[in-house]
């Protein structure tokens, strides 16, 4: 609980960063500019599985321009790749992919080598010039073709409350199979890295979503103390999970670096995102619920099936939407992750829930088919008013008020019960929903207040900002908690040297870094406060600090708002050149006491062409519990990208794999479909902005993912509910539709 009152949030200023972008003063990963800097690029492996043969790069080496090209057989060595703990990311099960270190090949498009010439032309021609013989064996790249070869994941334990199987049991009783594909995170920023060796120093200019955690991976991997390494990457063209770990890329940049003695950038073409950064795995997952004939669960099975690499084990949480959701006493889940020669996956936007909630969320519109009962009615008969996986209080929830505005939002008590109900021209209509639930919490987090002698304020924290607008919130998050106008604060982040920080991922940026940034600055305030009462130097007087407002960069007493003495006063008066306060705030006790979780509710209308199948999200509405909103405008932002981002997965994105050589074949814009302006309707945002008054001293929870945990099981209902087809698998394409007709 916070010791002081949360201070009230001045108005919604505009993005803080906004002006920077929108001229180019913004600098991405690649546009850094270093001096000396050289140009790499990639040559992959054309097999998904075997060895390399022979590799000629005699050719490139003479090309014009070119330094050095890189292979197995002469690049520098990485001392982590000498020890199984220290090649260990502890974010996965496994050892991370050797770059450039033997002759094995563990997944298409896997990195060869590395041409570094003085241009970017003359690394591309050289890098076409590299000759690669191959021992190729036949990969197996199919999930589905491989479930019997699923293990057991020491991070997701298998799962059992009440009996196993219960559901079979119930007087109504479902059991299906659904099915999500591979799906890339395609930011528009594609990944690069500069990398500079300065003796044994080095500093990365990249992009990630975690600057200190990035810095770690790469202490581990090169053996180097913290003040050797430095990562920067103060602005980060979308992530989404792509960029919360160093990937291969990076490190064959980095070995450039070392082998040439000058700095190197290397910028993946749009192909090599599919599978060299990390994409969300394909899943096949079978979901029973039994309940009783009013509706109440008795029993619900979930068993869940992800696609990984051999030599990582990437575990998806897929399972968390259905432990947490609803109340049921009877629950089984359990999740095997298959190895097959892909590389490793990646977190990725509502990573394993979006997935996992697609199952679960259409299994229960199927079982309020099956009991003749209204979706939304079946979801609060289930209503859970405790964590019923852990058996401990929410911290709040407001999952009822989501329902019931939405629901009143969206015109939702005038929906027909039958599917093929509704017709408009020559489009059948349906109308569908389904919940979110995602967690809500925080991590350590630091963050440095730095009042200066003209009374503005610089705030340092080593997060990120991948899009969202971090530094818009946190400046907010500041204003409020000093007493000092918006404009006159400053906020740096996206440097491993600044104060260690939580990466932006897992929802938890604003909770976290918001915390440290409130603590900070209340502690500030308390400064100046303690300074304006002192004896002998007090302009009002022999008065308590807590008589005090502090408001607008000024202090005055509440009896006396006239006289009023400014931050840059009150400094003056003291002969101080400013204020520094340090804080680090982490989670206590009521992370374990109480359950955080963000809730959503989304109601989807769609448009099903009758003769073509063609889908179309026509209309949504999508009510947010997300705790306290700290800048109402760029969290609005969040949920129209998430929705977004919805619409394309469950009616687009597929990542397609030849299967007989483990290649993805689409892998471009052009033949990925991804949701454009043309495919996304006006979209209702609701969020409820009430305050949680446990998890942290602001009030927040988390945005970035709810917005997408659910959306796809809505549109699937929909679809169903305008059809009378139900879809179990992604994405749900025309072909799909029309087999069996749906005019």
């Amino acid at each position: 609980m916070p010791e002081l009152p949360v201070p009230s949030l001045p108005s919604a200023p505009s993005r803080v960063d906004g002006r920077l972008k929108v001229t180019g003063q913004a600098r991405y990963a690649a546009e850094h500019r270093v001096v000396g800097c050289t140009y790499g690029v990639l040559a992959t492996s054309a097999i998904a599985r075997g060895r390399i043969k022979s590799i000629d790069t005699k050719a490139a080496e003479r090309a014009p321009g070119v330094l050095a090209v890189l292979t197995y057989l002469n690049a520098p060595k990485v001392p982590a790749y000498a020890s199984a703990t220290a090649n260990h990311n502890e974010r996965v099960e496994g050892q991370e992919i050797k770059v450039f270190y033997d002759d094995q090949i563990h997944f298409s498009n896997q990195p060869v080598a590395l041409a570094v010439a003085e241009t970017l032309e003359q690394a591309q021609y050289a890098a076409a010039l590299v000759r690669v013989a191959y021992e190729a064996t036949a990969p197996q790249t199919d999930l589905g073709a491989n479930l019997a070869t699923g293990q057991t994941a020491k991070d997701e334990p298998d799962y059992l409350r009440g009996q196993a199987g219960a559901y079979a049991g119930a007087p109504v009783h479902i059991f299906q199979e659904y099915r999500t594909p591979i799906q890339v995170h395609n930011p528009m920023e594609t990944h690069a890295t500069v990398a500079l060796w300065e003796g044994e120093r080095l500093t990365v200019y990249n992009k990630t979503q975690a600057p200190k955690l990035a810095q770690q991976d790469l202490m581990r991997m090169f053996g180097l103390p913290e003040s050797q390494v430095r990562v920067h990457s103060p602005f980060v063209g979308g992530a989404f999970g792509g960029a919360s770990r160093i990937w291969p890329p990076e490190v064959a940049v980095i070995l450039g670096a070392k082998k040439v003695g000058r700095p190197v950038q290397v910028m993946l073409g749009r192909e090599q995102e599919f599978n060299m950064v990390g994409y969300r795995p394909r899943s096949v997952q079978q979901v029973g619920l039994g309940a009783q004939h009013d509706g109440t669960l008795v029993g619900i099975t979930h068993l869940g099936h992800g696609s990984s690499s051999r030599y990582e084990l990437f575990v998806e949480r897929m399972l968390h939407p259905t432990k947490a959701a609803y109340a049921c006493p009877s629950l089984d889940a359990r999740y095997r992750v298959v190895p097959l020669d892909l590389s490793t996956p990646a977190w990725t936007r509502g990573p394993g829930e979006a997935s996992g909630s697609f199952a679960i969320e259409s299994a229960m519109d199927e079982l309020a088919y099956a009991l003749n009962m209204d979706p939304l009615a079946l979801r609060l008969k289930n209503f859970a008013p405790a964590d019923p996986e852990k058996n401990i209080p929410w911290s709040s929830n407001r999952l009822r008020e989501c329902y019931a505005q939405g629901a009143e939002r969206f015109g939702w008590q005038q929906r027909p019960a039958a599917p093929r109900s509704m017709r408009q021209g020559p489009y059948l209509v349906g109308w569908g929903m389904a919940m979110g639930i995602y967690k809500a919490e925080r991590a350590p987090a630091t963050a440095r207040a730095q009042l200066r002698a003209d009374g503005t304020l610089l705030v340092q924290s080593g997060t990120a900002d991948v899009g969202p607008g971090t530094a818009t919130a946190m400046t907010q998050v500041a204003a409020a908690a000093l007493g000092i106008a918006p404009g006159q604060i400053q906020f740096e982040l996206g440097d491993s040297a600044l104060p260690p920080s939580a990466g932006q991922f897992g929802s938890h940026t604003t909770a976290s870094v918001g915390t440290a940034v409130h603590t900070a600055c209340t502690a500030l305030q308390q400064q100046l406060r303690a300074l304006a009462v002192q004896t002998g130097r007090s302009q009002f007087g022999p008065v308590k600090a807590e008589e005090l407002v502090v408001e607008n960069g000024a202090l005055y007493l509440a009896r006396d708002p006239g006289r009023r003495v400014s931050f840059a006063d009150v400094l003056r008066l003291h002969g101080l050149p400013g204020l520094e306060v340090t804080q680090e705030a982490k989670p206590g006790p009521e992370a374990k006491e109480n359950s955080g979780k963000s809730f959503g509710a989304h109601f989807v209308e769609v448009l099903v062409h009758a003769r073509t199948g063609e889908v179309r999200v026509a209309r949504v509405v999508s009510a947010i519990d997300a705790g306290r909103v700290i800048s109402p405008k760029t969290a609005r932002s969040q949920v129209l990208g998430a929705v977004t981002w919805g619409i394309s997965m469950a009616l687009m994105e597929h990542a397609v794999l030849d299967h007989r050589y483990g290649r993805f074949v689409n892998h471009n814009l052009a033949e990925y479909h991804m949701a454009t302006h043309a495919d996304v309707p006006d979209i209702d945002v609701i969020l409820l902005d009430e305050p949680d008054p446990v998890l942290n001293p602001i009030g927040a929870k988390g945005l970035g993912e709810i917005g997408l945990i659910g959306f796809t099981a809505a549109v699937a209902n929909a679809v169903f509910h305008a059809t009378g087809k139900r879809i179990r698998e992604l994405p749900i394409t025309p072909d799909k539709l029309l087999g069996g007709g749906v005019s």
